[in-house]
């Protein structure tokens, strides 16, 4: 098959193309591709397309990434490379024409709590320059401007206002601070100074001199006590300069009234005498103990535990459970201890918490220094002493210094609130009184980026000429960045919008917006399906980011299944036919025009001769509704909305419109606590009803289901234990006398010791992520040799969990419990990953599957909730036909089925829409139409409606 410019392709050794002009894979071999070779145009944008596990990613990530990062560390000098350690070299023959790569992946984001938009972009740091350098500093006290004062200019007021005054001059050493001081005294003394005034009160200084070490101090040294006159300018001088360099930089003098004025070389209040530090960029970081508010620690947010927490319900008396942590009454020394504290109280044990007077409440809860007699467990007949320090102050000390487990145990109990000294803007007050255009930093990064680009519009305009002069650079980068952003399609989100709260697609384009500003050439770039989260309004925006990334001089590879991305690239690479091991062969390649003429099941569905089908009826639902009010959780305009029960419904709507909040942080939430008793409290609402009508809610999202390779879909979905039960129960095993537990990879007996059963080794790679590479005793097996020669049909438990699903589905086809697990996960369209395949590797799209085929495989109650979040990330169009597929069983055994979604095969085939928006963040939170996508179509303010009536060919 030739390609334009004469390049070829092939699955073996043919010719191939030499041109400078293409990146040449030759005998492309790993995971599941079979032997490919391939040339692609450089300096284009590339589309890899495929069915899922069809060796898209073990094409673009696993072997041209992976060698390409491989070369990099090549590089390297041998003395660096041995702390690294030796890159693996990709099962690949040869790589010509490859550039630096650098890989934008979904999997990476950070999901640190203090890694923010502001931070990943650098915005937020160009801007903590801006404030440091530009800012001008404002009183907390008393909102005026602080003033800064020379040597000069300090000794000139002085003489000019005081003129022949009898004055104290005085050097601030200790402000508002605990502690008996007298070693301070003494250095005073020794220094040649006899006087100073404490708390207002001037006194001579001895060597035995200390204050109250309980309270609170304000102590000054007085450096001089002068008539003003200008003839003793010289004095006055030394002594200014004396107490400034006691003081810090700041001073104080006192007339013989008592009257007290601040002069400071530091910004300071004139008016009380407050000082602030030279500002430095760390002065507004909430990642350094110079700027972050001190209660919160630049959080922005405290957890603490709360009443509600630790008695969940007061009908409840103690001895049966009332005080959550404690559970059930037991024989031990803390409920000795509450038993003491009630002996002379109206209540008992028994006695339902309700019913318990306000003030023995709180001494359970907080304390009391009163000292009460209890029964020693440990001595029987003897007594302690001792006061009770409460159940919540206990708590929250373990939650300080506990262990990992115990602050594990103990999130149950916390409750997450907005930090009240900062009020979510995660600085110190200081530096929150910095301003630029009547603005501090925190509240520019709670801007949209919308509005932040608004309000550096002609911003120089309405700043000083001084600021102007500073910030023209730092402006014209934020500026740049800001741009990109908008380019990206993330305009609604903010600076200070954590990463962990991203999704993928989201965070994937931010780094992409990033990579632009670095306007680098000649790069490969990999990317894994950026448009995930993407409204089609928006898509064009991020097809011409990826043009502009392109049109800079460089490579831009992406896997990705949208059609309108496929049909803008230059080249589009088809990879199949199937998954797994039916797949890693090319179907088809070249640009658009000459692809859709090649036939693969890829190009008929872009030419619209395959399709999902619009189904001829929709589902009316069983009659009953669960109707929401007053929602209005971070951008959500009071919103009101019914969701019909036993219909497929979808959620739709821009990228920030509202979606997440009304539903994970909202809807979830209230019916989390209504069926498990969560603590987690949902986003502000007036009422929810219709509850009755449900009995289960199961929430399938994208997080991974596993962070180590120890995770892996046997496990999660429970099928490993019931394969576990079988290997025991063969007759190998009971001669041998193994117990289920010996073939579990996770405890002492039938694993690997070297890899204590991980079956890799982790490598640390220092200032690179780290790298796992197979057990050298086991090759990876995990289980030692004794366990491996217990066999079940030739098989042994590492050979089992090496299996494809589609493998194992033929294998365990006699075992009705075991099948019924892997029959599910097959339904979902994960045939081609192997039961052991460590978690760490699965994409977020595959992740999800997993969870919702364990959801499938249980019995389901037909009164159940489904919540599903962008289900078809990473699925190809036949991928997605499988998904509807298994979704329609479930809503049509009763079941309610609620997808966020952006992808038009699936709207179209929904029972009913709700659509948010208009647009994302503070424009958007409303519902903008709720009914069946033949009505959306109607519906000229809806982005989606317009997209579906393209999609609907109406």
């Amino acid at each position: 098959m030739n390609l334009p410019n004469q390049s070829v392709i092939s699955d073996n050794k043919n010719t191939i193309a030499t041109s400078e002009e293409y990146l040449e894979v030759i005998g492309a071999r790993e995971h599941n591709l079979k032997n490919i070779d391939i040339s692609i145009p450089r300096n284009k944008l590339v589309v890899i397309t495929g069915i899922s596990g069809s060796g898209k990613s073990s094409l673009a990530f696993d072997t041209i990434y992976a060698e390409g990062q491989r070369r990099y560390m090549e590089s390297f000098s041998a003395y660096a490379r041995s702390f690294i350690g030796n890159m693996e070299r990709p099962d690949v023959d040869k790589i010509n024409g490859l550039s630096p790569v650098i890989s934008i992946e979904q999997k990476t984001t950070s999901k640190n709590p203090r890694s923010t938009v502001g931070t990943l972009t650098e915005i937020y740091d160009f801007l903590r320059v801006l404030y440091a350098r530009a800012g001008e500093a404002y009183s907390y006290n008393t909102g005026k401007k602080m003033q800064r004062q020379t040597e000069d200019q300090i000794i000139g007021h002085l003489i000019g206002e005081f003129d022949q005054a009898k004055l104290s001059i005085l050097a601030p050493v200790v402000k508002g601070r605990k502690g008996h001081y007298r070693e301070l005294f003494q250095q005073i003394r020794k220094m040649g100074f006899n006087k100073a005034r404490v708390d207002g009160v001037i006194m001579d200084i001895d060597d035995r001199m200390q204050v109250d070490r309980y309270k609170t101090h304000d102590i000054e040294i007085v450096v001089d006590r002068i008539v003003v006159d200008e003839k003793d300018k010289f004095r006055i001088t030394q002594s200014v300069k004396t107490a400034l360099k006691h003081g810090n930089g700041i001073m104080m003098v006192r007339d013989t009234e008592g009257n007290i004025q601040h002069f400071s070389k530091n910004l300071m209040d004139p008016e009380t005498g407050l000082a602030y530090d030279e500002p430095a960029p760390n002065s507004f970081s909430f990642n350094s103990p110079y700027g972050a508010c001190p209660t919160c620690n630049g959080l922005g947010e405290i957890e603490h535990i709360t009443e509600e927490t630790i008695i969940p319900d007061p009908k409840l008396s103690i001895s049966r459970g009332g005080i959550a942590p404690l559970g059930e009454y037991r024989d031990i020394w803390i409920f000795k201890k509450i038993e003491a504290i009630l002996k002379n109280t109206k209540v008992n044990l028994s006695t339902p918490l309700e019913k318990f007077p306000e003030e023995v409440i709180n001494v359970l809860l907080y304390g009391s220094k009163m000292k009460v007699e209890v029964p020693s467990v440990k001595y029987p007949g003897t007594n302690w002493a001792t006061s009770f320090e409460g159940i919540i102050n206990f708590l929250e000390k373990q939650q300080e210094s506990g262990s990992d487990k115990m602050r594990d145990w103990l999130a149950d109990y916390m409750v997450v609130q907005t930090c009240p000294d900062c009020n979510g803007y995660r600085l110190k007050k200081e530096s929150l009184h910095f301003l630029i255009d009547k603005t501090n930093i925190s509240e520019l990064a709670m801007k949209s980026i919308t509005e932040l680009s608004h309000w550096l519009e002609n911003v120089e305009e309405r700043l000083t000429e001084k600021q102007q002069l500073i910030g023209a650079e730092v402006l014209k980068e934020v500026r740049k960045r800001v741009g990109f952003l908008l380019d990206v399609g993330l305009d609604y989100l903010s600076l200070n919008r954590t990463l962990k709260s991203l999704s993928g697609g989201e965070a994937q384009r931010i780094r992409l917006a990033t990579q632009i500003g670095t306007q680098l050439v000649g790069v490969l770039y990999i990317l894994d399906e950026p448009s995930i989260g993407l409204h089609q309004r928006d898509n064009m925006k991020l097809i011409s980011a990826l043009k502009e990334l392109r049109d800079l001089g460089n490579t831009v590879m992406v896997v990705e299944h949208d059609k309108d991305m496929m049909l803008a690239s230059d080249f589009i690479l088809d990879i199949g036919p199937g998954a797994g091991r039916h797949g890693g062969r090319i179907v088809a390649a070249g640009d658009p025009d000459s692809f859709l003429k090649q036939g693969s099941k890829t190009a008929k569905y872009l030419m619209g001769e395959l399709a999902i089908e619009i189904p001829q009826e929709r589902r009316k639902g069983n009659g009953k509704k669960l109707k929401l009010k007053g929602a209005t959780g971070n951008n959500l305009k009071n919103v009101s909305v019914d969701f019909p029960l036993g219909t497929m419904i979808c959620v739709t709507g821009v990228s920030g419109s509202g979606k997440s909040t009304l539903i994970h942080d909202t809807l979830y939430p209230i019916l989390n606590q209504k069926f498990y008793r969560s603590k987690r409290e949902p986003m502000p609402h007036k009422s929810i009803s219709g509850l009755e009508h449900l009995d289960k809610v199961i929430e399938v999202d994208q997080s991974p289901i596993g962070r180590t390779p120890r995770s892996n879909p046997a496990t999660y979905t429970g099928v490993f234990t019931d394969i576990r039960a079988l290997f025991s129960n063969l007759p190998e095993a009971k001669i041998r006398g193994y117990k289920p537990g010996r073939f579990s990879f996770n405890v002492k007996g039938g694993r690997c010791e070297t890899c204590e059963g991980g079956g890799m080794k982790l490598i640390e790679m220092d200032f690179l992520p780290d790298v796992h590479v197979p057990c050298e005793t086991c090759k990876g097996k995990r289980y030692n040799r004794e366990t491996l020669e217990v066999r079940f049909k030739g098989k042994s438990i590492s050979d089992v969990l090496d299996m494809t699903v589609e493998q194992a589905v033929d294998f365990f086809e006699n075992q009705p419990k075991i099948l019924r697990k892997i029959q599910t996960l097959s339904e979902v369209g994960l045939g081609y990953i192997t039961l052991g395949q460590h978690a760490t590797t699965l994409s977020g799209g595959e992740a999800q599957r997993v969870k919702l085929a364990t959801e499938l495989s249980k019995k389901d109650t037909g009164n159940t909730f489904y919540i599903l979040d962008e289900p078809t990330t990473g699925l190809h169009f036949q991928d997605i036909q499988h998904l509807l597929d298994v979704l329609k069983k479930l809503v049509d055994k009763g079941n309610t089925v609620l997808i966020i979604e952006h992808n038009m095969d699936v709207i179209k085939v929904s029972d009913h829409l709700i659509d948010l928006g208009p647009e994302g963040g503070n424009e958007g939170g409303n519902i903008v139409f709720t009914g069946t996508p033949e009505n959306i179509l109607k519906k000229k303010d809806s982005y989606t409606g317009k997209f579906l009536k393209l999609e609907m060919k109406e």
